[in-house]
């Protein structure tokens, strides 16, 4: 089945030029354009899409606030921030948004492919150059165990802890205090925020959280 794309841009030729892109392939269906935030919003409510492709700067409401709203409105879009701008605190605040990618217009086709997919899994997806912005601080955090690191990424890549549990032979619980732990030693609140930290101080890499299983 086909993934139902909506994308959301204020630039009509970066706009057009995307949609081409996802009417040619036939994995993805484009069920929608926006040209700002607000009418995101009221499509993404309408049509329901798998993955909404939003640029982070809009008029009226920006991919951030789009982002916020489908996260407390518990709905199933997946967002995939598609931005020219890859500052830290943008990329920070789109993953806290609720986004499950970040990537710039500058990605390659193929690259947009493996972005779009994997946020539809459930997975999360940073784009090389913008991983790249993540920079260390004056923070160490705690080691993570060698488990605690195989559950972060079966996490990360959309597995619920019955899936990771299974993977791993454990007991779900087991899987929920490693989470829990993970957690605590990354100052995070969430497996959102505990990947973009791991990342961030080095503790799992870009090229683990995207290697095929």
């Amino acid at each position: 089945m086909a993934i139902k794309i909506l994308l959301a841009d204020d630039h009509p030729l970066t706009r057009s030029g995307i949609a081409e892109f996802v009417r040619r392939e036939p994995s993805f269906e484009l069920v929608a354009e926006a040209e700002d935030g607000v009418e995101a919003w009221e499509k993404i409510q309408t049509l329901s899409p798998d993955v909404a492709l939003l640029d982070i700067r809009m008029p009226e409401m920006d991919g951030v606030s789009v982002a916020q709203k489908v996260k407390s409105e518990g709905l199933k879009t997946a967002i995939l921030m598609l931005t020219s701008y890859d500052a830290q605190q943008y990329v920070i605040a789109s993953l806290r948004a609720g986004a499950r990618g970040f990537v710039l217009k500058t990605v390659s086709p193929k690259e947009l492919t493996t972005a779009i997919n994997t946020v539809a899994k459930g997975g999360l997806y940073l784009d090389p150059e913008v991983a790249s912005v993540m920079g260390m601080d004056d923070f160490i955090p705690e080691q993570l165990s060698t488990r605690e690191r195989e559950v972060l990424l079966l996490a990360a890549k959309g597995l619920s802890s019955k899936e990771v549990a299974r993977r791993l032979f454990i007991s779900e619980r087991t899987v929920q205090t490693h989470l829990a732990s993970i957690y605590d030693k990354l100052g995070s609140r969430n497996k959102t925020e505990a990947l973009l930290l791991a990342l961030k101080y080095g503790v799992v890499t870009l090229e683990e959280l995207l290697e095929d299983e």
